[in-house]
């Protein structure tokens, strides 16, 4: 057997130099580490070498001649003592936390558990089982060469328009993609998907999490697979399953066709927690290396773990070997990869430190002055379910974050509710009472009305309450309030005028996120009216509830082309797409802001009051180097009743109709309206002018 040579402590994982094989891994608290050779097929033991070297709590080892393909795994030594927060177990085989890639395909088994699952005193007893043989194992890669600047491309930010998909879900049943490239990244990468993409008119895909993942035990055991895959084993692999051909460059291949394409790619990343779960969780890689350094555990009781994610242990993310994990994993997907962004789950853990979230946490201070990382979108999920776990805008500037509160006014505005009309206008802003005094900026407010966790856009007009009963959870998982409507019936209906009524509402909806100020993020299946069925929290279901079915893309139910005019509209105004706060405008500022009630008058401080009223008009203003002054207004009627609007004087101006969520299409030959005419209003719609013209005057008329 080739003796090990002390090797280097840096960089962390298993590094190839040409001539052999450079091995480090961080623990603080082992007495020894064995470091596991197998042969090609990952199944007999080769070799096993203690490594010799230990600097700063990195164990390190060279082994001369092993190359890249080695299959290889640890076994680390040290106290089982839960209590004392330790649990480790050399009889069960560790993923390395750095490698690039798995070999094999883990399996669940009774010996995955450092305890004995069937002892009476639970995770205090010792399983002295060998997991091996359904373990995935880690394997030697070469370094990828970083990606070229050439390749990357980023996007403004008040340009971005976020397309939320899942890889699997989006290419599985789409006839366009070749049959064995269904649910891969080089299915996400042909010329047919691509071009489905840019025709909406979206500029940024958000995949939901890539990062190798596991199934919940417990849905093993019901039958059910984690589909969304927030239940991470490794933040440097691809998940095995997204692999056409099991390689990690045909994720770097899918990015680089889609930068051709001047489409920036977003990973949704899950560094709160990972796939061990609780106390009672499997030892297959963090809580076996070093359990009391990887993981925040209570501190009176370090048998248990902090829960501030609801999935059982939160990453230890203050201590500052955990926290170089994470940024060397961004790094590795910003620069190896060519990631142009990423969207953070539960967050604010990101931001936690002994008192409470901090924007000036370290962590959030790592990534802000990385040369690399400081480039790239950072967009928040600003919660956890811990104490103070809101945060909706006091993540630090430069970041984006989830606006749920611009989702749930909109929701409620369009089901009816009453004195909704002053949120309505300020999510309309940009929610720039959360944002602006923090120096922020419009884009910082990702909005959203749908997103994958909760009802798709046509469930949120055809159920009042969840239905979650696939995934066998009693129906008591997922959002008891959604803020939505049914309409007049729960679910599928063949009556003819509540469809109808489904429709506009879901082209009020769609209409309203794309004339709103900020970044809007529309999920994936939305614009062709797909359906869940009602169930709100799909999490584990990986079948035609997730699917996206692409029929329905040219079925009469099909909102694409109507998508396609509002990202066209969004485009052609600039006022739409700001990066910075507009507000009343005057003879200094002309571009700006107004509300308009239903007189075309600006709104005063009574008539924000009158709760009755579900009337509201939106008036923005720019400048065009050819058209002059131009004018959108946007008119909202949330009323079961017609409603007249007087359209505000400008001059002599005429307005135009550009969209009318009553009529599908709008009728192209409508003639022009002159202003200070009454214009009727269909109940539950949205419509929107425009006048353009030269004026003398830069604001609503003498009786505003």
């Amino acid at each position: 057997m080739i003796p090990i040579e002390p090797g280097y402590p840096t960089p962390l994982g298993a590094t190839f130099d040409g001539e052999g094989t450079n091995f480090a891994i961080f623990s603080a608290n082992a007495t020894g580490i064995e470091l596991c050779l197998y042969d090609e097929q990952g199944q007999a033991e080769s070799g096993r070498y203690w490594l010799p070297e230990k600097t700063q709590d990195v164990w390190h080892g060279y082994l001369p001649g092993v190359r890249r393909g080695q299959v290889y795994g640890y076994r680390v030594h040290g106290p089982y003592d839960p209590a004392a927060g330790h649990r480790f177990n050399p009889n069960k085989l560790l993923l390395d936390p750095y490698t690039r890639q798995m070999h094999g395909a883990f399996q669940w088994h009774s010996a995955h558990f450092g305890y004995r699952p069937d002892d009476h005193a639970a995770d205090l007893s010792f399983d002295d089982r060998d997991n091996a043989p359904w373990v995935a194992k880690s394997l030697v890669t070469e370094i990828a060469p970083s990606c070229t600047p050439g390749h990357w491309h980023l996007v403004p930010w008040q340009e971005t328009v976020i397309y939320e998909t899942h890889v699997r879900g989006f290419t599985l049943l789409n006839p366009e993609v070749p049959p064995e490239m269904r649910g891969t990244f080089a299915g996400m990468a042909q010329p047919k998907v691509i071009d489905y993409l840019k025709s909406l008119g979206i500029t940024t895909v958000e995949l939901m999490p890539i990062h190798s993942y596991l199934d919940e035990y417990f849905l093993h055991q019901r039958g059910l697979k984690n589909y969304w895959g927030y239940n991470t084993c490794s933040f440097f692999v691809p998940h095995r399953n997204y692999l056409f051909k099991r390689g990690s460059n045909e994720f770097r291949e899918m990015v680089d066709r889609f930068h051709d394409a001047g489409l920036e790619v977003v990973l949704d990343v899950v560094y709160n927690h990972t796939c061990e779960g609780n106390q009672l969780g499997p030892t297959l890689s963090f809580r076996g290396i070093d359990n009391a350094s990887y993981y925040q555990l209570m501190p009176r009781d370090k048998r248990s773990y902090v829960n501030d994610t609801g999935c059982g242990n939160t990453l230890n993310l203050r201590h500052p070997r955990v926290a170089q994990l994470v940024m060397d994993s961004l790094r590795y997907w910003a620069g190896d990869m060519g990631v142009d962004g990423f969207r953070f789950d539960l967050a604010t853990i990101m931001g936690r430190e002994e008192n409470g979230f901090s924007d000036r946490a370290p962590l959030l201070q790592m990534i802000a002055q990385d040369p690399l990382l400081s480039t790239r979108k950072m967009i928040a999920e600003p919660w956890d379910l811990g104490p103070g776990g809101y945060q909706l805008g006091h993540f630090p500037t430069g970041w984006a974050e989830w606006n749920d509160r611009y989702r749930d006014t909109v929701r409620r505005f369009w089901r009816g509710d009453k004195g909704i009309a002053p949120e309505l206008a300020r999510r309309l802003h940009g929610s720039s009472d959360i944002f602006e005094q923090r120096g922020r900026r419009p884009y910082a407010s990702i909005n959203f009305i749908t997103s994958h966790d909760g009802f798709t856009l046509r469930d949120l007009v055809s159920y009042s309450r969840r239905h979650n009963e696939a995934n066998l959870e009693n129906n008591n998982d997922g959002h008891c309030e959604n803020h939505s409507s049914n309409h007049g019936a729960e679910g599928l209906s063949n009556d003819p005028h509540i469809e109808s009524l489904r429709r506009r509402q879901q082209r009020n909806f769609l209409a309203t996120l794309m004339l709103s100020q900020g970044v809007p993020m529309l999920l994936a299946g939305d614009e062709m009216g797909r359906t869940q069925l009602g169930n709100n929290n799909a999490y584990c279901q990986d079948n035609e509830i997730n699917w996206l079915d692409w029929r329905l893309r040219d079925s009469p139910q099909s909102l694409v082309p109507f998508v396609q005019k509002l990202l066209a509209m969004r485009r052609r105004f600039h006022v739409l797409q700001p990066n910075r706060y507009r507000h009343q405008p005057n003879h200094n500022t002309p571009e700006g802001i107004q509300w308009l009630n239903a007189e075309g008058k600006l709104m005063r401080d009574e008539h924000w009051h009158e709760s009755h009223n579900q009337l509201l008009g939106y008036m923005l203003s720019e400048w065009h180097e050819t058209a002059g002054k131009r004018m959108l207004l946007v008119i909202f009627n949330a009323s079961d009743l017609e409603r007249p609007f007087t359209l505000p004087l400008f001059g002599k101006g005429k307005w135009s109709h550009l969209l009318n969520t009553a009529m599908e299409p709008v009728d192209p030959d409508q003639p022009e309206l002159m202003a200070g005419s009454k214009l009727d209003v269909t109940e539950h719609s949205l419509q929107v002018l425009v006048t353009e013209w030269l004026p003398s005057a830069l604001t609503v008329g003498a009786n505003a």
